[in-house]
């Protein structure tokens, strides 16, 4: 039997182990909250992410982490899911792209919901950014409104009272702002993974979306950036 007393009145933060979610979950220990840690292990592309996942939970001590396996690329829809689409490299462009995971968030958070209410957690954090993103529309304020409203509506805890919070302490935050953050907070930045392509030798790969952001977080923010490309950007 699953003894979830230490978790009890902890917060699920959703660890990918991209910067952002490092920065949430270490903000949720500064917080003082005991760190229950899901990472969701898609079978995604940049598979090396879920080594750095590793690392963060480890590093800020969370007092359990789960590795779920969820394989969608049984769904495929996007390149980060289906190998024959290309990863875009062109910088970030208007509208949404291929990077995109149909509904990935509202899965991920779901599962963060239904490990909270069996925990006693009543805090969920998830790192999503409505500023320096790519453009998914499961990053913007207004879902994740309407996801907090749905825990209370869809669960005994909810419905009894005792309500969920989606905690997004990264929404309105630049990359700049997220990079100054991790140097803050005292973390390494350098144990998180970015890029969703990542090259021989565990190179980010300095081209895709995700590179260009995390690159010119750093830039934007005067720190010097612990990431090691493959194709540097100027």
């Amino acid at each position: 039997m699953l003894n979830h007393e230490d978790e009890k009145d902890g917060a699920v933060v959703l660890v990918s182990g991209g910067l952002d979610s490092m920065v949430v979950a270490a903000l949720a220990v500064e917080a003082g909250r005991k760190l229950v840690a899901l990472t969701i292990d898609y079978n995604q592309r940049h598979r090396i992410e879920l080594d750095a996942a590793a690392r963060i939970a480890r590093h800020l001590g969370a007092v359990r982490h789960i590795v779920l396996p969820l394989d969608l690329t049984k769904f495929g829809g996007s390149s980060l899911t289906d190998n024959t689409i290309s990863i875009p490299k062109e910088g970030v462009q208007p509208g949404i792209p291929s990077t995109y995971v149909p509904a990935r968030n509202t899965i991920f958070l779901s599962l963060a919901l239904g490990l909270a209410e069996a925990t006693g957690a009543r805090e969920i954090h998830i790192g999503v950014n409505a500023l320096d993103y790519s453009g998914y529309p499961d990053c913007r304020p207004e879902f994740v409104a309407a996801f907090e409203s749905l825990a209370n509506l869809a669960t005994k805890a909810g419905v009894e009272g005792d309500r969920f919070k989606v905690r997004t302490p990264l929404l309105h935050m630049t990359k700049a702002d997220i990079a100054a953050e991790a140097a803050r907070l005292g973390i390494d930045a350098g144990m998180s993974w970015s890029c969703y392509d990542p090259q021989p030798g565990e190179l980010h790969c300095g081209r895709c979306d995700s590179c260009r952001l995390r690159s010119k977080g750093f830039s934007e923010a005067g720190l010097p950036d612990p990431t090691r490309y493959a194709v540097p950007l100027a």
